[in-house]
Parts: structure tokens; C-alpha cells; sequence
């Protein structure tokens, strides 16, 4: 019994930060048709910039509770300053250009990025630690977990809701939808898509720097933090199906449950067990759990 709760728990922490860098994966790509490499890029800003604004106001001798408001500015400010020059310095030009064309220009972002990282904040780790000690402990049993994963599963719930809420019940939601299903027609209908492609990549960045920025307290910030983050958003929005939100929040869980059992039950099997899940599914569904409509061309 203990050890079915600590792999559940431990599942839903793990699947709560990977869902709200996946969740903004899933709706560039639902958007804009992108598999966008250098996401996992976004999420290593994040984090540094949560590192050096938590740093900042713990300098400043600022009330504990501000770390959480330092993380999410950090990530606020990821997406303010990297959207527009990636999305209108770089990307805008290669809109409806070949998927491959595509794919190789976010791997040439997420190189240049990876850099830029180094340069600015240099090669040694960071850590984050005031947010972490926050919420105290909390116990159930004889078994006791930090109280900072439960916030956590509790921000990845309000932005699973947030997203859902900001696509189907606002007009500029039910817009971004309808070039979703078909950017060609809501253009014919007057819909400035560019617009939209701006803001669904806009509101990717800032989903994936916020992953970061809260995932930070966590772990060791350090150069190539993003490789393995990008890898796990694949499989997440692989497994739930590209561009569907709940998809993407069905397949954190399956990833992270996945990765919890193995890390308990067989630690040598922890990377191999999301692959063999992510193969099971697409044997079975191979568009992922929840294929998107997509509308017929003719």
C-alpha cells in the first residue's frame, strides 16, 4: 500500500511540470503545424531566469512568498523577450513552408539557444531553493513528501483549466480554434492568422518557461537540462496526440506513472519503460490517444 502511494504520488509530480511544457508543444504544433525542437530551450530559459530572479529577491531580503512571484515574472519575461524574435524575427518567414524545412530551423533555434544559455549564464549549476522550503512537509501514514510537489500538481491542474477555458469559452479561443481545424478557411473568413500564430507561440513559450521556472526548485539548472525535457514532451504529445490538449494532459499522466512504477519497481528500466509505452499506444492508435479532426482538403 505504502509503496502504490509513493509511486502515485511521485507519478503525479513528475506528470504535473511535464504536462505544462507539453501542453504548450501540443498547441503550437495544433496551431501552427510546427514540432518545434527548441521548446525544450524554453524550458532550460525558464528555469535560469527563475534561478536569477529567485536570487534576486532573496538578495533584496524580499518576503519568502515572492520566490513564486519571481518565477512566474521569469517566466513572463522569457516569453515577452524570446516570442518576438523568434516568432516575428524568424519563424514568421517559414510559415506553410515543408514540415522538414520547419523542423530544421527550430533545431538551428534550439543549437543557438543552448548557447546563448552558456554565455549568459555560463556552465556551473544553479540552484533554486527558498520556493522548495516553502510549503513544509506533508505526511500521510508513516510516509511524509515535500509540500512544494503537491503545489505543483496543483498550478499544472489551474493551467490545464486555464488553457481549456482560454480555447473554448473566449472568443479569441474559439478563433484560435477554427485555425486549428483549418487555417485556410478561417483566413478566407477574414481571421488574421498571423496573429494567431503569434499568440499561440507566444503563450508556447510562456507555458514551457513556466515548466521551468517551476520545475527549477527541483532539480540542478545546468547546460543541457533541455535535451531530455524535450524528448519527454515527444512522447507525452506523441502518446496523447499532436495538437490535442487532453491529450497531452492524458499522456503526462501515463509518462509519469510510467516512469514512477520503473524508478520503484525497476530502476534500470526508467527511460526504457516511457518508450515501451509510447510503442504499446502507437500500435494500437497510431495518430495517439486523441487524434484531432482534421479537415479534408480537396
Amino acid at each position: 500500500m505504502h509503496a502504490a502511494l509513493t509511486i502515485l504520488v511521485d507519478g503525479l509530480t513528475y506528470a504535473s511540470w511535464l504536462f505544462i511544457v507539453a501542453v504548450g508543444l501540443t498547441l503550437v504544433f495544433g496551431v501552427l503545424k510546427i514540432l518545434n525542437i527548441a521548446h525544450g530551450s524554453f524550458y532550460a530559459l525558464g528555469a535560469y531566469a527563475a534561478a536569477s530572479f529567485v536570487g534576486w529577491a532573496a538578495s533584496m531580503k524580499l518576503a519568502p512568498g515572492f520566490s513564486l512571484v519571481a518565477m512566474l515574472l521569469a517566466a513572463v519575461a522569457v516569453a515577452a523577450i524570446v516570442a518576438p524574435l523568434t516568432g516575428r524575427g524568424l519563424l514568421r518567414f517559414f510559415y506553410g513552408r515543408d514540415e522538414v524545412l520547419l523542423v530544421l530551423v527550430t533545431y538551428a533555434m534550439f543549437l543557438i539557444m543552448e548557447d546563448v544559455t552558456k554565455l549568459v549564464w555560463g556552465a556551473n549549476p544553479y540552484y533554486v531553493s527558498e520556493p522548495y522550503a516553502m510549503f513544509g512537509n506533508l505526511s500521510l501514514g508513516v510516509q511524509t513528501w515535500v509540500g512544494y510537489d503537491f503545489a505543483l500538481v496543483a498550478l499544472a491542474i489551474v493551467v490545464g483549466l486555464a488553457v481549456w477555458w482560454g480555447l473554448n469559452r473566449t472568443r479569441q479561443g474559439k478563433i484560435v480554434l477554427a485555425v486549428i481545424h483549418s487555417a485556410e478557411i478561417a483566413a478566407s473568413m477574414g481571421v488574421n492568422v498571423s496573429k494567431v500564430y503569434m499568440l499561440a507561440f507566444s503563450i508556447g513559450i510562456f507555458l514551457a518557461a513556466l515548466g521551468g521556472a517551476f520545475t527549477a526548485p527541483m532539480i540542478s539548472v545546468q547546460p543541457g537540462v533541455s535535451v531530455g525535457v524535450i524528448i519527454l514532451s515527444f512522447a507525452v504529445v506523441i502518446i496523447g496526440g499532436l495538437g490535442s490538449i487532453e491529450g497531452a494532459a492524458v499522456g503526462a499522466l501515463i509518462v509519469g506513472l510510467a516512469r514512477s512504477f520503473a524508478v520503484h519497481l525497476a530502476p534500470v528500466a526508467e527511460l526504457f519503460s516511457i518508450y515501451i509505452v509510447m510503442a504499446v499506444v502507437l500500435m494500437f492508435r497510431p495518430e495517439g490517444l486523441f487524434q484531432r479532426t482534421q479537415a479534408r482538403k480537396i
